[in-house]
């Protein structure tokens, strides 16, 4: 049975593509009357969301890709040309247009030889020309931003726990959202743009945002709260300058506790939204 979020998502990113088409048909791209750039971002950031419901839409969402970084390329190319003084005929300059489509070609390659989770993210990511961590230079890029994050978020009520080369934290449900809500709470902003500053910084890293929930109420209600909560936080970050390339936004629901559900100081332990950061790695 197909996954009706899901599939809405699909949908609206293809609306979203589509519009870009009739646009870029309808407007001069090289005065800078389109402003493509917003677009584009907005409809990567949709992507890491559609994969998390695992639909068979591979084919679909692949197309889609490609045809917004192709969208992008001609906005680019638009913007570099030049005009030879003899003929005065209008030529893409080999150098900028080559720099833009060197990026964005890269992105499209990245997509297209990457694996599954953090292998395609990664590999998007390398393809655009975010450097990989390697060796020793991992463990050490680690140290510094986890010691960052212990800095910026000390007595802020999110724990900060490293596990090997990642980075985990823990957002409390009752110091970020209200009640059965899933809007981020307008008190907790400072707390995640201190986040945003050190993962901006440290832009050489994935970021994996998980929704959790206790027992409490219906699977289909506690799996739909979880996904908007780790949808919000995302968006929120997004908004603060992170890249969506390396977010991705998943909710669990109640499966994966970390404390017991029969008492209520153990479900205030389950009910959590957390931010997994894994370095980028080659390979």
């Amino acid at each position: 049975m197909p996954n009706v979020a899901a599939s809405t998502e699909v949908l609206r990113v293809a609306n979203k593509a589509g519009d870009i088409g009739a646009r870029l048909q309808q407007t001069d791209v090289s005065h800078g009357e389109f402003g493509l750039s917003d677009w584009y971002l907005h409809l990567v950031a949709a992507f890491p969301n559609i994969c998390s419901h695992q639909l068979r839409t591979e084919n679909l969402l692949s197309m889609i890709k490609k045809f917004i970084l192709l969208a992008v390329a001609a906005s680019y190319l638009s913007a570099c040309t030049t005009t030879d003084p003899y003929t005065g005929e209008q030529k893409v300059s080999n150098t900028a247009g080559g720099a833009a489509l060197g990026a964005l070609g890269g992105a499209l390659v990245g997509v297209a030889v990457g694996g599954g989770g953090h292998g395609k993210r990664n590999a998007a990511l390398i393809g655009a020309g975010i450097g990989a961590l390697a060796g020793g230079a991992i463990g050490n890029y680690m140290d510094q931003q986890e010691a960052e994050l212990r800095a910026q978020l000390e007595g802020t009520g999110i724990s900060v726990t490293r596990q090997g080369d990642n980075i985990i934290l823990n957002m409390p449900s009752n110091i970020t959202f209200d009640v059965d809500q899933d809007a981020v709470k307008a008190g907790f902003y400072p707390t995640l743009n201190s986040v945003a500053i050190v993962l901006r910084k440290f832009n050489r890293t994935l970021i994996d945002i998980n929704g959790h929930t206790d027992s409490t109420g219906s699977l289909q209600h506690n799996q739909d709260l979880s996904q908007r909560r780790a949808l919000s936080v995302a968006d929120y970050l997004g908004s603060q300058g992170i890249d969506q390339r390396r977010v991705s936004a998943v909710g669990f629901g109640p499966s994966q506790p970390v404390a017991s559900n029969a008492t209520e100081a153990g479900r205030a332990q389950n009910r959590r939204v957390e931010i997994q950061i894994a370095p980028i790695t080659q390979g």
